[in-house]
This record gives structure tokens, C-alpha cells and sequence, in this order.
């Protein structure tokens, strides 16, 4: 997983965790659903995402709402603005580590 790409994810009550991984092409091709998963799938999504250092998120309401969307899928209007809001803070963090690193 690359530097556009970041995981919803949520273990909902009792039930299995769900994960949702997204890629953002940027504003000509937006982001889309690029895996996603329950249970032992969405654990193993979610150790390729922690071991490759993409940002992961717990948002309940979000991954419910993006575990409708098919894979290879673009992500529906109803959760732009949601989805949106992540990518600027993952940008913003991706912009204070390249800062930290040229000032070591």
C-alpha cells in the first residue's frame, strides 16, 4: 500500500472487525475501495496496512457505510466528506514527517 492509500477500520460490539482500504487518485480520478474485509481478512488487511505505515482509522459509522461499497469501486458521495477530512489529516501528518526528516 502506498502513500494514498488508508484503512477504515472497526470492531463493531462483539462482531468480527471490518476493515476498508482506500486509494486516493487524486482529484481526476477520486478514491476508490481497493480491499476490504471481516474478520481474519480484515486482520490481515489491517497488519499489511500497519507494516507498510499506512494511517489507519476507527470510524464505525464510515467503514459501515464504505464495507457496502464493492471492491474496485469509487467511494459514494455520502462518504466524500468523511473520507476527504481523512486524507487532508493523513496529508498533514505525511508533511510533518518529510519536515522532521530534512531537518535530522
Amino acid at each position: 500500500m502506498g502513500d494514498s492509500e488508508r484503512t477504515e477500520a472497526d470492531a463493531l460490539d462483539d462482531r468480527d472487525p471490518v476493515a476498508v482500504a482506500l486509494r486516493s487518485g487524486g482529484r481526476a480520478e477520486g478514491t476508490r475501495v481497493i480491499a476490504k474485509g471481516h474478520g481474519a481478512t480484515a486482520e490481515q488487511i489491517l497488519d499489511i496496512a500497519f507494516s507498510e505505515g499506512v494511517k489507519v482509522r476507527t470510524d464505525a459509522e464510515l467503514v459501515q457505510m464504505l464495507d457496502k461499497v464493492d471492491v474496485d469501486s469509487d467511494i459514494p458521495l455520502e462518504a466524500l466528506s468523511a473520507v476527504a477530512e481523512i486524507l487532508a489529516y493523513v496529508y498533514r501528518l505525511n508533511a510533518g514527517a518529510k519536515q522532521h526528516r530534512e531537518q535530522e
